[in-house]
């Protein structure tokens, strides 16, 4: 349903955009939200987007992080500027559709290296 990808290994400071795809409309999602998680940490919330396009962040990447999406290509993003080591995570993106709440996926992997 939801597949991420574009992680990678990168310096810090350096950006990097995630990609969350559909394999449907983005607009039948009512509310989607990224997380990460690192190493021996719990999954933390990254930023949200409803469907009607209201966004909403985590005060840990306001500023550097962005969501935003692509109607034609059924694409959520998540583009991240100033990466830090401390960013390094799986990062994973969850949709809800009304009321069912979707599957985690395997996630994408952020290195930064400094």
């Amino acid at each position: 349903q939801l597949v991420e990808s574009g992680g990678g290994l990168v310096q810090s400071g350096a950006s990097l955009r995630l990609s969350c795809a559909a394999s449907g409309s983005i607009f039948s999602i009512k509310h989607l939200g990224w997380y990460r998680q690192a190493p021996g940490k719990e999954r933390e919330f990254l930023g949200s987007i409803t469907a009607g396009g209201t966004t909403d962040y985590a005060d840990s990447v306001k500023g550097r992080f962005t969501i935003s999406r692509d109607k034609d290509k059924n694409v959520v993003y998540l583009q991240m500027n100033s990466l830090k080591p401390e960013d390094t995570a799986v990062y994973y993106c969850r949709g809800t559709w009304g009321g069912y709440i979707g599957p985690w996926g395997q996630g994408t992997q952020v290195t930064v290296s400094s």
